[in-house]
């Protein structure tokens, strides 16, 4: 198994990336659905979560109201800091999971895994990384995406881009950097050029 730590800012182009590359044939593991698995109706985390931040982040269903937490928690620091104690844990050990059962499905397979705090899950042991590829793009380009796109205010786009890693600190992590700044074909490309690099890499650690 070749496994890929792919990350990046929000809005930067991570999706695309990832959809590229299943489209080759990786097995994604996206971090995200993996945090809403976790906070399913009736799991444990849920359940901490409710205890902490009351009953208001809760539909009428019983299932997270996801805007009235991230409204919380992408202003108080100490907020989100208190949801991440509850879900990392379990996120952690989904992902191991996952991981787990890919390379027990083929041996040879390359696994993405997508995830936003890949410096937190390098520094938690949580998985060893074969390559790790961060997706740039500038942070207004990114702020324009999320308010154009994704109907955010420019307060809250700036919000959820101040409460993640810098760019500083992702590329520092970097073997790889797909530039997702131009044209769509021209990342395409970026990423077409990774999975042969990453189909080599696997045949020789296999070799």
């Amino acid at each position: 198994m070749y496994l890929i730590g792919l990350t990046g800012g929000i809005a930067s182009g991570k999706s695309t990336v990832a959809k590229r590359l299943a489209s080759w044939g990786a097995v994604g593991i996206d971090a995200d659905q993996l945090a809403r698995e976790v906070v399913e109706p009736g799991t444990p985390a849920l359940a901490a979560i409710v205890n902490e931040f009351g009953d208001d982040i809760l539909l009428a269903d019983g299932s997270l109201n996801r805007p009235a937490l991230g409204a919380i928690i992408f202003t108080d620091p100490a907020s989100r800091q208190l949801l991440n104690a509850i879900t990392h844990p379990a996120v952690r050990q989904l992902t191991r999971a996952r991981v787990a059962a890919a390379a027990a499905a083929d041996p040879h397979a390359i696994v993405v895994y997508d995830v936003p705090l890949l410096a937190e899950a390098i520094a938690g042991g949580l998985v060893t990384f074969d390559l790790i590829v961060v997706v740039q793009a500038d942070a207004d380009t990114r702020i324009q995406r999320m308010v154009e796109l994704r109907g955010l205010t420019l307060e809250e786009a700036t919000h959820r881009i101040s409460a993640q890693a810098s760019d500083s600190e992702r590329l520092a992590l970097a073997d790889v950097v797909i530039d997702n700044s131009g044209t769509l074909d021209a990342t395409l490309a970026q990423v077409d050029a990774l999975w042969e690099r990453a189909r080599t890499a696997e045949s020789r650690k296999n070799a």
